[in-house]
């Protein structure tokens, strides 16, 4: 069976997994495969930082992207699909998470699309790999289907990367999901799955917490000012969200100067500078020691760079939240008594300020850090690596059998797919433009979002926020 290797770069391994010549003969390893996906930069760095844990414990890890298994160069377009409708259309993303929240899971044009991805990623395994780890929603819904269906023996594990859990994360044929805290792993288990394990948090060993020297050298290596408080603003790789409005807020309430980091968002970082905002950065490879330079974090997705924080021991308060996903990570943060949510812009002021001098910022330093006090057992990868030695888990039952389209007709649904994912796409951006929510009712409608089930009471949306 063909197989592709860590070693492989991720833009090859779609066309690699096609290869119909026999791998040649290898020594049985230890393996264990991760799927990822490169939709921002929380997903692949959790499937980074297991990987290298893995490896210290003895295995050999391969890693791929999902979006590199998709036929057609469809990975693309869902990428930049959700990144234009987050930038353009965040009212669109949120319309699109509450619906898929409601039902369950995606319609049937998200499922079609995963089925396209099941082939190359049965290619892609080695064939001695002992367990996978999803690290991704969509990954989990391919490698579950696997499962059920008996072509995938290896056990699926996934690891929730959120403090929330939508119910796209919790797939049947999973395993076991592995979660950061009990709140995650409670939702879980609401959702359906059933075998969830607290095992703690993954971030880069240099998030660590700093002292006063560390502290020091990092504001002078960043010209920061030496003794006043810092207030470091992220908003994720793509720097999405009201950042400059949130960085003008957090100038003109004078609890600390605003530092903000815009990711891969240079132009966003421009804007900041032009804006007045001195300390404005794009990509930020030294990110400990920005962390060690700051007093607080504010943040509006409640992904990796909450958890770097937190490791760190860094407070951290979330505001003015991106839709969807950002509103339940705050809400989920806030419930385990990680990181405060802001909801009210009055407080934003006395709440920064509690953090930096006040009671507040110990409390949550302590929750913060105590999210990596890992147990006898280990974290996560103690935890995959566990259950690699177990073995292959009895295989769920298989649902009926289905009749198999032909050649021509999987074609044809992938062409479907992929003009779909495309109306989507341009859909979003003309409902941004006209600022028509009709538009994207026939978009979510085409999409089977509310898998046909009436809209819920104003009393049952938004039940996280």
């Amino acid at each position: 069976m063909p197989y592709l290797g860590s070693t492989v770069h991720p833009r090859a391994l779609a066309a690699e997994a096609l290869r119909s010549e026999p791998a040649p003969p290898t020594a049985r390893t230890e393996r264990v495969a991760i799927v990822s996906a490169s939709i921002g930069a929380g997903h692949d760095g959790a499937a980074a930082e297991l990987a290298r844990r893995l490896t210290d414990h003895g295995l050999v890890v391969d890693r791929f992207d999902l979006l590199d298994l998709l036929p057609a160069r469809l990975g693309r377009l869902v990428r930049d699909g959700y990144h234009r409708m987050l930038v353009r259309a965040p009212w669109a993303y949120q319309r699109v998470y509450r619906s898929t929240e409601r039902a369950g899971g995606g319609g049937p044009l998200a499922r079609a699309l995963l089925r396209t991805a099941e082939v190359r990623m049965l290619r892609a395994l080695h064939p001695d790999t002992g367990a996978v780890v999803s690290t991704y929603p969509g990954a989990s819904r391919v490698l579950g289907g696997l499962r059920l269906q008996g072509r995938l023996t290896a056990p699926v594990l996934t690891y929730l990367t959120d403090f929330s859990v939508h119910p796209l994360w919790v797939a049947d044929g999973v395993d076991v999901h592995l979660a950061a805290h009990a709140v995650p792993a409670e939702q879980a288990r609401a959702a359906g799955a059933r075998d969830v394990r607290v095992c703690g948090p993954v971030v880069d060993p240099r998030f660590r917490p700093g002292g006063a020297r560390e502290r020091a050298a990092a504001r002078a290596r960043f010209g920061l000012p030496a003794d006043a408080p810092l207030a470091l603003l992220v908003a994720g790789s793509w720097g999405v969200g009201p950042v400059r409005q949130v960085a003008s807020e957090l100038r003109a309430c004078d609890a600390a100067v605003p530092v903000v980091v815009c990711g891969r968002n240079e132009a966003l970082a421009a804007q900041l500078r032009a804006d007045g905002i001195e300390h404005a950065y794009g990509w930020v490879d030294d990110m400990p020691a920005l962390m060690h330079a700051a007093d607080v974090l504010v943040q509006n997705a409640g992904g990796l760079s909450s958890l770097e924080a937190f490791a760190v021991g860094l407070p951290v308060a979330s505001y003015r939240c991106i839709p969807g996903h950002g509103l339940t990570n705050a809400a989920a943060l806030d419930e385990a008594g990680a990181a405060v949510w802001i909801r009210d812009p009055d407080r934003l002021e006395d709440v920064l300020r509690d953090l930096i001098d006040g009671p507040q910022g110990p409390r949550r330093r302590t929750a913060g850090l105590a999210l990596f006090a890992a147990g006898p057992d280990g974290g996560p990868a103690a935890e995959i690596a566990r259950v690699r030695r177990a073995g292959p888990a009895p295989l769920p039952p298989r649902p009926a059998a289905r009749r198999r389209g032909s050649a021509p007709r999987r074609l044809v649904a992938t062409v479907a797919v992929a003009c779909g994912l495309w109306a989507c796409a341009v859909g979003t951006g003309i409902a941004a433009a006209h600022d028509g929510p009709d538009v994207i009712h026939a978009i979510g409608h085409s999409l089977d979002l509310d898998d046909d089930r009436p809209d819920p009471t104003p009393a049952q949306e938004g039940h996280h926020s």
